[in-house]
């Protein structure tokens, strides 16, 4: 088949098909939100594969099945991520006496400007104490990166706190002080 005629053929098994893998993604995964994204996404999986779809006995239900592996592995990460984050706040440690609360806003303000991966790592090493290993675990990265992260983390706080950033104030900044930052 010519690339046109395989372009025409998808484009019309992507109308006729997009909306109810949409509605599978959004059932099997309870997301409206990425049910979409995620049948966009399978059809691009089967648009690189097109040749090996079309000629399936039922390319419909191939699409389903597409959807379904692709839905399945979306929940297994939403579990994964949901026990992270259960593993950081299981470790926390709610004792903090009289903080320095100007203080704690600004390393409040230092954590949110470091990258994500940064910020997770000095949190969970010296906010919560978590050793390398439960950290690296927590994250889904290796030993490795969280060492240099952390470092990296903290050579920036300092930079940006300046030389009175003290592992105390990271620590302070993790317990509530009752106001919002």
């Amino acid at each position: 088949m010519a690339g046109d005629d395989a372009a025409v053929e998808f484009h019309a098994f992507f109308e006729r098909h997009y909306a109810e893998l949409s509605r599978l993604a959004h059932l099997l995964t309870g997301e409206a939100d990425g049910a979409d994204d995620l049948a966009a996404d399978a059809l691009l999986a089967l648009w690189h594969r097109w040749e090996r779809v079309r000629a399936a006995d039922h390319p419909a239900a191939y699409a389903r099945g597409v959807v379904a592996n692709m839905a399945r592995s979306h929940i297994r990460s939403a579990v994964r991520e949901r026990r992270r984050i259960a593993l950081f706040w299981s470790n926390r440690d709610e004792d903090c006496a009289d903080p320095d609360v100007p203080a704690v806003i600004d390393v409040r303000t230092a954590l949110r400007a470091l990258p994500f991966r940064k910020r997770a790592c000095v949190v969970l090493r010296h906010a919560f104490d978590l050793s390398e290993k439960d950290t690296a675990h927590a994250l889904g990265v290796s030993v490795g990166t969280v060492k240099s992260q952390t470092s990296k983390g903290m050579a920036e706080l300092h930079r940006r706190l300046g030389p009175h950033a003290t592992l105390e104030g990271v620590q302070a900044a993790a317990v509530d002080t009752g106001g919002s930052t």
